[in-house]
């Protein structure tokens, strides 16, 4: 989650009027202006290795590159509509109680502001409308994807709704650590009708034995007549596979957590390293249905990124809005359909993070480089990450 501390009811129980003939009515100050320098470094940065694939490295088909543009421009819509949504969802959340205190600021007067929370509810809801809207231009009624794409919306949808209900009823964290993942991951997995192909990472083949190994559900799928136990057992060991994918991937971005934006930087780190790796192999493949498998990808990452950006302009340090478990939920589930198709200290003398003996991943690196302000920290994890 987000370096806050959610509101108790003591929080939120409306302090008693003052004792006088005239009462003031409390309004909240309005979140501050989305940072826009950082976005424009962020997207300069990786558009120019982009772009530079998409239209002078590889030679890509007219079509496929047509359908990756009209993604494309659905999606920079998409980033200015999510960035002016923001700042109103802001003000509903706050009204209901929805906010927080960012605990690595406390101490200070930042960390007594009301920070708004489950912001990632408005980027959710804007990527599910671009990707539907996105089937308009690209798939027909009878396409082969239509099935698997669909059945990857519901499965994000899904994750959007259990996550805002985490972040409203605060779900033990053995329910939504797995539980919820898992649920989310249903549609994707009873739809699934794909290849059972997993390719091993190199530094375990020796062990293996092969660079890739097929878990056989196809041999049934192909030839119903031969159907064999063996092969049932394989088809669910491989969807078992995903399942597990489904709650890592979600969990991956909701541990890996805790600065102001960290978590969003992170996705948009993975974000575009994963359209950088899809163009390379659409462009370093011949097979029709290898490059439209890879664009698949494409269409659904892209307006992540998108999102996500708009998003990180609040988010990044100071944070003017947390993100919640709706958007790391969100955005892990995105990830695993993509893929298949912390406690520390606060100094408020030195304003430095000083790591402690938790075994996170951002104290360990405090640990190993020393105390930092929360947004060298971020910047440092971004770079590692």
């Amino acid at each position: 989650m987000a370096a806050r501390k959610r509101a108790s009811a003591a929080d939120t129980k409306p302090s008693p009027p003052p004792q006088t003939q005239e009462t003031t009515t409390q309004i909240d100050p309005p979140i501050a202006s989305p940072k826009k320098a950082l976005i424009f470094k962020f997207c300069l940065f990786f558009s120019i290795p982009y772009f530079y694939l998409l239209y002078q490295h590889y030679t890509i088909e007219q079509e496929l590159r047509r359908s990756i543009l009209i993604n494309a421009s659905l999606c920079v819509t998409g980033f200015f509509l999510t960035q002016r949504m923001i700042p109103v969802a802001s003000r509903y959340v706050l009204k209901r109680g929805l906010f927080g205190f960012d605990i690595n600021k406390k101490g200070t007067p930042q960390g007594t502001v009301k920070v708004p929370e489950s912001l990632g509810i408005v980027v959710g809801i804007v990527f599910l409308v671009l990707a539907i809207l996105f089937q308009y231009f690209n798939f027909t009624a009878d396409s082969n994807w239509l099935v698997e794409y669909n059945a990857a919306l519901a499965s994000i949808c899904f994750m959007i709704l259990l996550g805002f209900v985490d972040d409203v009823l605060d779900v033990p964290w053995r329910s939504r650590k797995l539980l919820l993942p898992s649920i989310a991951a249903l549609p994707l997995l009873m739809a699934y009708a794909g290849h059972t192909t997993i390719i091993i990472p190199k530094p375990l083949i020796s062990y293996v034995g092969q660079e890739v190994l097929d878990l056989g559900m196809e041999q049934y799928q192909v030839n119903m007549a031969e159907l064999t136990v063996s092969s049932v057992v394989a088809g669910w060991v491989y969807k078992l596979y995903m399942g597990l994918l489904a709650v890592f991937c979600t969990n991956s971005i909701n541990i890996h957590a805790g600065l102001n934006g960290l978590e969003v930087g992170q996705t948009v780190v993975i974000a575009s390293a994963i359209l950088i790796h899809n163009l390379m192999q659409i462009g370093a493949s011949s097979d029709p249905e290898y490059k439209q498998a890879h664009a698949f990808s494409i269409y659904l990452v892209q307006p992540l990124l998108a999102t996500s950006l708009a998003l990180l302009s609040y988010n990044w340090y100071p944070s003017s809005v947390f993100v919640g478990d709706t958007y790391t939920y969100f955005a892990g589930m995105t990830m695993a359909v993509v893929g298949i198709l912390g406690h520390y200290r606060f100094n408020p003398e030195t304003g430095l993070l000083t790591g402690t003996r938790d075994g996170t991943l951002i104290n360990f690196y405090l640990r190993m480089v020393g105390p930092k302000s929360e947004k060298t920290l971020c910047i440092h994890l971004l770079l590692v990450q």
